[in-house]
């Protein structure tokens, strides 16, 4: 074994049975698995990425004015079970893959900064603040970004595990990014993660040891009562957290590739919110363009009273 945290992960599963396979794709991205079953107990594969560790940023996340916007995946799939999650369109399998080779991508951002600056964001494809406690991988890049000040970091979260990082010294090149949804979205929609009382608790936290925190309301769903929910959610958050010391918030409606929603609705035939009748344009489902612009507007109301317009983006 030639990854110290493969030995770690494997002292930590003494009881369970280990396969030994040739490459993680051999079983990860075989076709007709069935991702919603495996969801209900995923297997843990570890790997070695090779190749293409860093990519650009899509075009339908928010760069936040950032001119050099990549993403990473050291993980793939995550713990929580959220319905309208985009990766169970993406993946074949809900199996977690953990690339253990971490230095292979430090190397690879090092090249990146020899260019230019890096706006980095680790946390789309999984929730790393959730295994933190498993891969300490959190903890890794933020040591990483206190040695290379031109790189900045973006850990998005629902994860309520501040506690696995709360005696790190806050980097001002490192962001903390929640994702709020209301108490009723939570319960119905995003299963197996922590409720809002939670997360605010662990934001708070995190505001109080000086770190930037980043809030994200994102996605807003058109359920019913949508309108008192996210007034609901607004009240509560500020009602806790000073907006003037978040560093900023982000806004956006559910959207995804139609190709990707094709599948989830495949494999949640029943779920109200996938099944909601979506306008396509250029590929991407989302909300009928007055329904969406409606939606926006009205939260964006809310939080504009707590947090200067400047620092909420769209």
């Amino acid at each position: 074994m030639k990854y110290s945290l493969t030995k770690d992960i494997l002292k930590r599963f003494e009881c369970s049975k280990i396969i030994e396979i040739e490459h993680y794709k051999d079983v990860f991205s075989r076709a007709n698995q069935d991702f919603y079953l495996q969801k209900q107990s995923p297997k843990l594969i570890l790997a070695v990425k090779q190749n293409n560790l860093i990519y650009k940023g899509a075009e339908v996340c928010e760069d936040f004015g950032n001119k050099y916007f990549y993403y990473t995946s050291i993980m793939m799939n995550c713990i929580y079970d959220c319905e309208y999650c985009y990766l169970q369109g993406m993946y074949t399998s809900a199996n977690i893959v953990i690339f253990v080779n971490i230095d292979d991508y430090f190397k690879e951002i090092r090249e990146l900064l020899k260019k230019h600056p890096v706006y980095l964001c680790i946390s789309y494809d999984t929730d790393l603040l959730a295994f933190e406690g498993l891969t300490n991988y959190v903890g890794r890049f933020i040591e990483f970004a206190k040695v290379n000040r031109d790189l900045t970091i973006e850990i998005r979260t629902k994860s309520a595990n501040f506690t696995s990082i709360k005696d790190l010294e806050p980097q001002d090149n490192v962001i903390l990014a929640w994702t709020l949804s209301p108490d009723g979205v939570i319960e119905k929609y995003e299963h197996r993660t922590p409720s809002l009382k939670r997360r605010i608790e662990a934001i708070k936290n995190a505001v109080d040891k000086g770190w930037r925190v980043r809030l994200c309301f994102d996605p807003i769903l058109y359920i019913k009562d949508w309108r008192e929910d996210y007034k609901t959610l607004v009240e509560e958050v500020f009602s806790i957290i000073d907006g003037e010391k978040i560093i900023d918030v982000s806004i956006g409606l559910f959207r995804v590739s139609k190709d990707y929603l094709k599948r989830m609705r495949k494999q949640r035939p029943n779920s109200i919110v996938l099944n909601y009748p979506y306008d396509t344009i250029e590929g991407v489902c989302s909300y009928d363009r007055e329904l969406g612009k409606e939606m926006i507007e009205y939260v964006y109301s809310l939080i504009k009273s707590y947090v200067d317009r400047e620092k909420i983006y769209i």
